[in-house]
Formats: C-alpha cells, sequence, structure tokens
C-alpha cells in the first residue's frame, strides 16, 4: 500500500531547542492516524512542517510521493485541507465563509456545492437555519464543525486536524469520529494531547516533546 505521507528522519529546533529529533511517520492512503503527546511537544508544529509552513532542521516529508520542497509546495498545499483548534473563517455569514475558498486561485478547479455543505450540517448535527448566521455569533464547537465543513468540501485526499473537535460535545464528537472513519478514499493526520477524548483509530503516534 501507498503512503500519503512519507516523513523520515524529520528534526525541527526552534529557538535552539528541539522539539523532535529523527521522528519517522508513513501515513498509508485512506488512513486514519493521531498524533499524541504533551502540550508544547511539537505536534501542532509537525502539522505546520507538513503544509510547508514551519522549515525543518533536516529529513524529508513526502506528499503523495512527492517531495516537500520550495518548488512543489503550492501544488501539495492544494492536496491538503487543514482545520485548526480554533479556525478563523472571516467575517460574515457561515455561507460566504464556506463559498469564499472557492475564489481563491488555488481552487479553481472546483465549485462550493451547497447541497453537500447542507449534507454535511446534517451529519455534523448542524441546523441548515445556521448557513445565514454570522460567523462571530458561532460558539466554539459551532466555528469547529463548520470548518470542517468548508475544509471537506474542498474535496482534497488529506485531512490534517489539529485539536479540531475540542470544542465539541460528546454526541457532536461520535457524529464527526464516525463520518471521518468512514470516508475510506480520505487520510486523515489528526493530533490530540487526549486521546481517551478524541481519536480516529487505534492508530496512535506518540511525540515524546523536549517542552511542557
Amino acid at each position: 500500500m501507498k503512503n500519503a505521507i512519507n516523513i523520515e528522519n524529520l528534526s525541527v529546533h526552534f529557538q535552539g531547542i528541539p522539539l523532535f529529533d529523527g521522528f519517522s511517520l508513513a501515513v498509508p492512503y485512506g488512513e486514519k492516524i493521531t498524533i499524541a503527546g504533551p502540550s508544547g511537544g511539537g505536534k501542532s508544529t509537525l502539522l505546520r512542517c507538513i503544509m510547508g509552513f514551519t522549515p525543518v532542521t533536516k529529513g524529508i516529508i513526502r506528499i503523495l510521493d512527492r517531495e516537500l520542497t520550495a518548488s512543489s509546495i503550492w501544488q501539495l498545499r492544494g492536496k491538503m485541507a487543514y482545520v485548526a483548534q480554533e479556525p478563523e473563517l472571516g467575517a460574515g455569514t457561515v455561507r460566504a465563509a464556506l463559498v469564499r475558498p472557492f475564489t481563491y486561485r488555488i481552487n479553481a478547479g472546483i465549485s462550493y456545492n451547497e447541497e453537500e455543505a447542507l449534507r454535511l450540517f446534517s451529519i455534523f448535527m448542524l441546523p441548515a437555519s445556521l448557513m445565514n448566521k454570522e460567523m462571530t455569533m458561532f460558539s466554539g464547537g459551532e466555528k469547529q464543525r463548520a470548518a470542517l465543513v468548508a475544509a471537506l468540501l474542498l474535496q482534497r485526499p488529506l485531512l490534517l486536524l489539529d485539536e479540531a473537535a475540542s470544542a465539541l460535545d460528546g454526541v457532536s464528537k461520535e457524529a464527526v469520529r464516525k463520518y471521518l472513519c468512514e470516508r475510506t478514499d480520505l487520510t486523515v493526520l489528526s493530533i490530540s494531547h487526549d486521546i481517551r477524548d478524541f481519536s480516529l483509530s487505534e492508530t496512535v503516534v506518540t511525540i515524546p516533546g523536549e517542552t511542557s
């Protein structure tokens, strides 16, 4: 089975302090893997490295069989969707926030699908009426689920989640977990400080962490 992500001997230092050193990880296509570890241990930094936002000290990252480099990063970012713990979806209504990414050049080949957006809203237990609600009025849990919908609408094969269910109640977390686990076409790398709270599979990789 080919891998969607290959990380080989990765080392990252922040202000001279190693967040992790010699870290390797293979994520097969369609798999859901959770990255665990203490706060400040480099979990979020790892996702930023995969997206090309944080430079690595040494090591190689391959995304969809292509090495992540300065020349490949823009094309590879077009294969990834990311949901942060505290997502910023911009001003206006949630519908405006969902439509906005489709105005960007990187997403020129796809169109916003309102029907699919409403279907995902239903799956994630968000009332359709929230489409017209101002983003500034959303709760933390509503915003996380709306951000997940926005990411899924981009139809990208690789989904990166940074504590993206931390504000959800138990029922909502289970709805999100069930949907993502059933998506065999979607590769998911999710980070969590507590896998008892939210995990997409039994495959858990721990980053020991050098900071507290």
